[in-house]
């Protein structure tokens, strides 16, 4: 381990020159914003809740850059609609391993209207809430990577789609709510609070059910027709179903709203601790899950014929198994509490996830990390933090790439596995922009990604430095 060792000292190294920035207010609310990849909705009982930022009409005090535009925004909410426009912009590049070096620009344009229609129409427990992005740029994975846990969470093709559409209705007393219309699954399912502060979109959407699942899954940008069920027995307990089209492809702008592509379900149990406003105990959450998916996935190593598909007198077209499905756990615990505050102190969290090696490519998925809110003094409302991914190549997926190297006589790497490490600092300008610093190291990109050059060696770990800012008009 003396290589890992030395990459988080120089990380840390870097990182501790990070300088105060001009204010200290805190995040912008959720309430009002696109839903974003990078923030996630939590559990009502989540861990912590972000302080209300003081609000004011100047620059540097207001939460949103354009503020109430006249009065509009409050005239609006005041009717029960809400709307949201965030820019998040960022710059990131290689300057060691990969398939080739360089950096790349992308960002996404968020767009997102909420309605609550008890005070529209005088509907109870009614919301409708309509989210698009504008996508543009490039990708640093896709195009200098090769890697499996992609760099940025806002990693997509161009594209300018609608991606969620979708009501939902609270009945008996907000224990039970029922949201219909197309979703994403990331939104609410295997989220994590610490882990949200991360840019590798493996924090986010995990990499397992990004690499194994039809397009990725229910995920962003491709949300899929499904409802969703959440129960709230009790303050601690919560419970949340959701069935989904099984593959949100074909669906390039959007607008498809397709719904005979199989079925994705996804179970989830939430138990929230220390949750409630008298609680003397630090919160935490703790997650178990499950979900399902109908289609047909390629056996990662047999043709139909029983033969492997690198053997030269197979038939080469690979034997389809029905079904897939994956067990998860999460866990999220506020570890210290600064003395005198609500949030700020370290958060701890860990994700782990399985799935059969016969059908997918990746079969164990681990990530897990700590994060500082407040460490540098008088900046309240800054977070470190320092998170490390882990993606396992299944052994079904790896002796395909031995039965290559003997039947073609030709060497290559065999795909193993490959981990992430993230350094991160989120500082909170003015309450609507955000800059954060990003330092993420890669081992082993792609499991073991040919080199061009030699191709019977890997290319080399990738050392990433990024920059992203968050503008919330």
């Amino acid at each position: 381990m003396p290589r890992f060792a030395t990459v988080v000292a120089v990380s840390l190294a870097c990182f501790g020159l990070a300088a105060p920035a001009v204010a200290q207010p805190a995040s912008p609310s959720e309430d009002t914003l696109p839903a974003s990849p990078e923030q996630r909705q939590q559990a009502p009982t989540g861990p912590t809740e972000a302080a209300e930022p003081e609000k004011g009409t100047g620059l540097l005090q207001r939460d949103k850059l354009l503020g109430d535009l006249g009065g509009l925004r409050t005239r609006l909410e005041d009717k029960g609609i809400t709307f949201g426009l965030q820019e998040q912009a960022e710059v990131f590049g290689n300057v060691t391993g990969g398939v080739r070096r360089g950096a790349i620009f992308e960002g996404a344009l968020l767009m997102s209207l909420a309605v609550d229609t008890e005070k529209l129409v005088s509907f109870p427990g009614g919301k409708i809430n309509v989210s698009a992005y504008q996508i543009h740029g490039s990708g640093l994975s896709g195009n200098n990577l090769g890697n499996l846990n992609v760099v940025s969470g806002i990693e997509a093709p161009r594209s300018t789609r609608l991606f969620e559409l979708w009501y939902e209705q609270s009945l008996a007393d907000g224990k039970v709510t029922v949201r219909v219309g197309q979703q994403a699954a990331d939104q609410e399912f295997i989220t994590t609070q610490y882990g949200a502060l991360f840019l590798n979109a493996g924090f986010g959407w995990p990499t397992l059910p990004a690499l194994d699942l039809p397009s990725g899954g229910p995920a962003y940008p491709l949300a899929t027709p499904g409802v969703r069920l959440k129960l709230l027995p009790s303050e601690q307990v919560s419970i949340l179903a959701g069935v989904y089209n099984g593959d949100p492809s074909d669906n390039r702008a959007g607008t498809s709203f397709r719904l005979n592509k199989g079925v994705f379900a996804i179970g989830e149990v939430q138990y929230a601790i220390n949750g409630g406003e008298d609680a003397t105990g630090l919160p935490g959450v703790y997650k178990i899950g499950a979900w399902y998916n109908s289609n047909s996935f390629a056996d990662q190593r047999f043709g139909y014929d029983g033969l492997s598909l690198a053997d030269p007198d197979g038939v080469g077209e690979p034997r389809f198994r029905r079904n897939n499905w994956s067990l998860y756990a999460v866990a999220d615990q506020l570890v210290y509490r600064e003395p005198g505050t609500k949030d700020q102190g370290i958060g701890v969290f860990a994700r782990a996830m399985g799935a059969p090696g016969d059908r997918n490519a990746v079969n164990v998925f681990l990530n897990a990390g700590a994060t500082y809110k407040g460490i540098v003094p008088g900046r309240v409302n800054d977070t470190l933090g320092l998170g490390l991914g882990y993606a396992r190549i299944s052994d079904t997926a790896s002796k395909f790439d031995s039965d290559t190297i003997r039947f073609s006589g030709s060497l290559f790497p065999i795909r193993r596995s490959e981990t992430v490490l993230e350094l991160t600092y989120q500082a909170v300008v003015t309450p609507w922009l955000t800059v954060q610093p990003d330092f993420q190291y890669v081992f082993n990109p792609g499991g073991s990604v040919p080199s061009q050059r030699a191709p019977s060696r890997a290319v080399g770990d990738a050392a990433v430095l990024g920059l992203r800012t968050t503008i919330v008009f």
